[in-house]
């Protein structure tokens, strides 16, 4: 089993930036593929942007040039860095991890961090 830990969430104004990170333990052997999904009230769970051990990163197209993912493995620990966050990033954002795809979902999830952008 792993097990992920998210913290940074919180209400920020239009314009301004969040740092969210989630720490793995457990079982981390089995993880190759971390990311970030996020789901808005009233939507289906969408991929934010994933990275590998490696580095390579898949990030959504409604968020490039903004939001930028990093890992430390280390630390055993993914990021993700939100600059000019929009009103429409408001979201609860989840971090996974156990994929072996850049695409698709892993079987390890957090439990969620509220981001809401308003001003």
């Amino acid at each position: 089993q792993v097990q992920l830990v998210e913290s940074g969430g919180g209400l920020v104004q239009p314009g301004g930036s969040l740092r969210l990170s989630c720490a793995a333990s457990g079982s981390i052997f089995s993880i190759n593929v971390m990311g970030w999904y996020r789901q808005a009230p009233g939507k289906q769970r969408e991929l934010v942007a994933a990275i590998t051990t490696g580095g390579i990163t898949n990030n959504a197209d409604s968020v490039k040039g903004r939001f930028t993912i990093s890992r430390d493995n280390a630390k055993k620990t993914v990021y993700l860095q939100m600059n000019s966050l929009k009103p429409e990033d408001t979201a609860v954002y989840y971090c996974n991890a156990g994929s072996v795809s850049l695409t698709a979902q892993g079987p390890y999830w957090g439990q969620g961090t509220q981001v809401t952008v308003s001003s």
